[in-house]
């Protein structure tokens, strides 16, 4: 079976390299020539542990290719995956128009039946959508079936989602269809994958529903954890608690500065609009974008209670990504979280072990360095943002030593407080009581 991924990107990319690693021929399509051209020789434009290796490995073994050649992939494919980005529009709602415009040459270019497959998140009714452009714009009739088939990738760990999902969700109305895609993903039976086979609209609702769901109990756990910070409880022993009730489970309840990255901020403001164009206000769904967009600021709070006046201090800013494992700053809370310390005068030193490119193009002013130990270096206070392995397991005597104060502001939880304590160390996270260095120790 030959297959058509149409856009490189994140999902594109990840999706074709993985189809053929399962012995699936696969050609992905770019209008970047440049983009293309790397991916020919095996550079990889996303950083993605396990995705070079794969794509050089299946780009050798003949299943995998690129092009600009958009008409002829499609001529060549049965299936043809659109994964073009969805922005958000300034309204909230997603942008289709890279969508409706690969529709438009899928129908100029369509020469037999084809499974045209949605692999970007989009609207509800978007399946309809395209289907009426495709069969308004074909030069000669060819049947086709539309199919939703929303992904479920974790950025940093997106090769392991996809080839040991937990569910694959088809949606289409059209029996062929549904037999080429269970087909498709027939080497994923061999490990018992559930396979959920609805209508689109259903499918196109599931992907907005699971990414708004785990927006939610991120929420949730960020304003417990301000809540445990206003009594004096520790939201770690509180989220201990209640993922160990099987009906919540534990996933998804880790307190920080709230959530981002390319898909959960776009999904929710989506479903958002998605709701109120057909009449409903989803007032969780408002409450959750407001309280992460509060969260920022509540971190910035927190940071100025224990530093005081920021104009002139020296801040370190451990971790920039939206979280490990990925160079990604889109609607990362450290971009947010950073300009409000700049605007009341702190000077930021910053850094990350992948997303210092992506955040040169992000951040202005701030002073970017290769290692937490370079960063803290005359610092009035550190800043632990994400929680990269590397940053678990700091040397605090290096840190102390080299830092003007020992101040440890650890939005993620990361350290054990007493130990922090012990080594004389001011220490805040989030949700845990605050713990000041024992009495009579100093940097000295």
């Amino acid at each position: 079976m030959n297959i058509a991924i149409i856009g490189s990107g994140y999902v594109g990319l990840v999706t074709g390299a993985c189809f053929s690693e399962l012995g699936v021929s696969v050609v992905c399509v770019d209008k970047e020539e440049e983009k293309i051209s790397q991916l020919k020789q095996g550079v990889i434009p996303i950083y993605e542990p396990g995705l070079e290796e794969l794509v050089k490995k299946n780009t050798a073994a003949g299943r995998l290719s690129f092009t600009t050649d958009l008409g002829a992939a499609i001529q060549d494919s049965l299936v043809i995956f659109i994964a073009v980005g969805t922005p958000p529009r300034g309204d909230g709602f997603a942008d289709l128009s890279h969508v409706e415009k690969v529709a438009e040459t899928i129908a100029e270019q369509m020469n037999g039946y084809k499974v045209i497959v949605t692999k970007s998140t989009v609207p509800v009714g978007t399946g309809e959508r395209l289907r009426e452009i495709i069969g308004s714009r074909m030069k000669e009739h060819f049947d086709f079936d539309i199919v939703s088939n929303p992904e479920f990738l974790r950025e940093g760990s997106a090769i392991e989602d996809f080839l040991h999902p937990n569910r694959v969700v088809i949606g289409t109305s059209g029996q062929q269809a549904a037999a080429i895609m269970k087909d498709l993903y027939r080497p994923l039976y061999l490990i018992e994958t559930p396979m959920l086979i609805t209508d689109v609209k259903t499918a196109e609702m599931v992907k907005y529903a699971s990414n708004a769901f785990l927006a939610t109990k991120i929420s949730f756990i960020n304003e417990v954890a301000n809540l445990c910070d206003a009594v004096g409880a520790n939201v770690q022993e509180v989220a201990k608690g209640m993922g160990l009730d099987r009906r919540i489970g534990s996933k998804f309840l880790h307190p920080g500065p709230g959530y981002g990255g390319s898909c959960f901020p776009k999904d929710v403001s989506a479903l958002s609009k998605i709701s109120r164009n057909n009449g409903y206000k989803f007032s969780i769904i408002d409450a959750v974008m407001d309280v992460n967009q509060n969260q920022r600021k509540r971190m910035v709070e927190k940071i100025t209670q224990s530093v005081g006046d920021l104009k002139g201090k020296r801040l370190a800013v451990i971790g920039l990504s939206f979280k490990p494992n990925t160079d990604d700053m889109r609607e990362a809370p450290s971009v947010d979280i950073i300009q409000m310390l700049q605007k009341s005068g702190a000077h930021i030193v910053a850094c990350d072990p992948a997303a210092i490119n992506e955040a040169k193009k992000v951040l202005t002013g701030v002073d970017f360095v290769e290692s937490p130990y370079e960063a803290i270096q005359g610092a009035d206070a550190m800043i632990l943002m994400t929680e990269w392995n590397p940053y678990r397991n700091l040397d605090l005597e290096q840190l102390k030593k080299g830092m003007k104060t020992p101040v440890m502001i650890d939005l993620r939880n990361i350290y054990d407080p007493k130990q922090i304590m012990a080594m004389g160390f001011q220490y805040v996270s989030v949700g845990r009581p605050v713990l000041h260095p024992q009495h009579g120790e100093d940097k000295s």
